[in-house]
Parts: C-alpha cells; sequence; structure tokens
C-alpha cells in the first residue's frame, strides 16, 4: 500500500532540488540535463514503491517460471 506523505514529501523534495540546482544545471550540455532528470525520475519512481517489503528476485522468477515447470514434468 502506497504511503501518500512519503510520496508528497517526496514529491516536494524533487521539486526543491530541481528549483535550487536549475541555475547551476541550466549552463551544461543537454545530455547532463536529461542525466539529472532521469536519475531523479527514477529516484521519484523507486519512491513510491514500498521496497522493504516487496517480494524478493527469487520469489518473482518462482512465480514466472512455476507455469514451465509443471509443463516440464509432464
Amino acid at each position: 500500500m502506497m504511503r501518500w506523505g512519503a510520496f508528497f514529501a517526496t514529491t516536494v523534495i524533487v521539486a526543491l532540488i530541481i528549483i535550487f540546482q536549475w541555475p547551476k544545471i541550466k549552463q551544461n550540455s543537454k545530455k547532463d540535463k536529461l542525466a539529472f532528470f532521469m536519475l531523479l525520475l527514477i529516484g521519484w519512481v523507486l519512491s513510491m514503491f514500498d521496497l522493504p517489503n516487496m517480494a524478493g528476485p527469487t520469489t518473482w522468477i518462482e512465480a514466472l517460471f512455476k507455469p514451465f515447470g509443471k509443463f516440464m514434468e509432464q
């Protein structure tokens, strides 16, 4: 379940980072600006997930390949 308070707090922090860093970044190249925004976007999106309580990679792999295991047994 998503925690709305954490989501809005993270959104405000990302907005503040953009506001305070833009004067320093606007003279950089397009690649640097793109990298800046992509890293912020990735961090913002990851903050929406409840990562400590999500299933691990083993659970995902088991769920993905379980149907193939049943097929291979026959």
